[in-house]
């Protein structure tokens, strides 16, 4: 036996002054607590119990020992009490992945969250547009609207479906034009974006009377990041597809204009993705289940409804 397992056994016999009491307890014979009693009195050469066919008593070394083991054994207790307390309350660390120009929403809507309801997590947020292989790259989980998401990737809702604009500068329509057809837009200087893992342009998608309409516009300028295409078509560049969220301040107050509303469509809302592996992580529940509640109490929604309703102020189609 162990020391550990020789301490347990004696505090056991001292507690029910009974070898078979003592054996009951522990779940073994009363020929092992005897042979580990005697077992640690040859170890430390001196009498623990004074034993009668009828009682089982202290000795004073005995008595002296257990007066000096049973504060440190509940000392362990605690210690391993406070093991379980990690088990039945999150943390550690979380390593999130999201788009430039989500992150200052998370900032507003979920983290706080997350910080109020678990303070023992701690959370590390990386922006960036392209896509993300979580598992290579040392993410917990990243947060993609829904078509950018793998599909071997557990997805769950973060917000509903997100608006998006065509706009330019009233300067550059003063100049160029306005598009009154989507067809028109390819005769126009377009500012497009660039995936920053692949590469590629995605095409623009439209919708029409008779379905959808997809255009890849050749670009006067590209960019792997909506804050600079924002700027751009705000100095009058060309046309530009963003979301509602970067450009509402800009629609405003008179900077950027938006066309062709009836034409584009909103696209999936946000996601939070993670491999399925991670799910039962106490720290992953956490903040799955803090992200089913900003999407059940429509937390982004509220501000995604603000955008969209702010839209009508700066059309001209």
């Amino acid at each position: 036996m162990s020391s550990l397992d020789l301490i347990r056994l004696f505090l056991a016999v001292a507690n029910e002054r009974s070898f078979t009491q003592a054996a009951r307890r522990l779940d073994i014979t009363p020929t092992a607590v005897s042979k580990g009693v005697r077992a640690l009195e040859k170890k430390h050469g001196v009498q623990l119990f004074v034993r009668t066919t009828r009682s089982v008593a202290l000795t004073d070394a005995g008595g002296a020992l257990l007066a000096a083991l049973e504060p440190a054994v509940g000392q362990i207790e605690e210690a391993f009490a406070e093991l379980a307390r990690f088990q039945s309350r999150p943390t550690g660390h979380i390593k999130l992945t999201a788009p430039r120009s989500f992150g200052f929403l998370l900032a507003r809507v979920l983290i706080p969250r997350m910080r109020a309801a678990y303070p023992d997590i701690s959370i590390d947020i990386s922006l960036d547009d392209g896509l993300v292989d979580l598992v290579t790259a040392g993410f917990d989980a990243g947060i993609r609207l829904g078509q950018a998401i793998a599909q071997d990737m557990i997805a769950i809702r973060l917000s509903r479906p997100l608006s998006w604009s065509i706009v330019a500068a009233p300067g550059y329509f003063a100049q160029h034009g306005i598009p009154e057809t989507p067809q028109q837009l390819l005769q126009h200087r377009t500012l497009r974006y660039r995936f920053a893992t692949s590469g590629r342009l995605p095409p623009w998608t439209l919708t029409g009377p008779e379905g959808e309409i997809l255009l890849d516009i050749a670009a006067m300028l590209t960019a792997n990041d909506t804050q600079l295409l924002a700027e751009w078509a705000r100095q009058g560049l060309g046309i530009a597809w963003l979301p509602d969220l970067e450009i509402d301040e800009d629609v405003r107050r008179g900077r950027l204009v938006r066309v062709l509303t009836q034409f584009v469509p909103d696209t999936s809302g946000l996601f939070l993705y993670f491999p399925i592996r991670t799910q039962n992580q106490p720290k992953m529940r956490a903040l799955i289940e803090q992200v089913a509640l900003v999407a059940d109490e429509g937390a982004l929604d509220v501000k995604c409804a603000r955008w969209r309703d702010g839209r009508s102020a700066g059309d001209m189609n």
